[in-house]
């Protein structure tokens, strides 16, 4: 069965993105969507995918997306 956290990550960063690019008052600060990869060698360790969120009073906040074993 296929993995969606691409797309469903690269929505979440389009959106929030956009937000910043409008200058939507709450959202400062959108990153890049970051890999779950091997800190030495860069291989993937998983489908996650990490996001960071700045809102306007300097506060970070972590978006992540992964599969669930259910």
């Amino acid at each position: 069965m296929l993995a969606y956290c691409d797309y469903i990550a690269d929505r979440i960063n389009a959106h929030l993105s956009g937000d910043v690019v409008n200058n939507n008052f709450y959202i400062k600060d959108v990153s890049k969507t970051n890999f779950d990869l091997h800190p030495i060698d860069g291989y993937m360790l998983s489908t996650k995918k990490t996001i960071s969120v700045t809102d306007f009073n300097g506060k970070k906040y972590r978006v992540t997306v992964e599969e669930l074993d259910e």
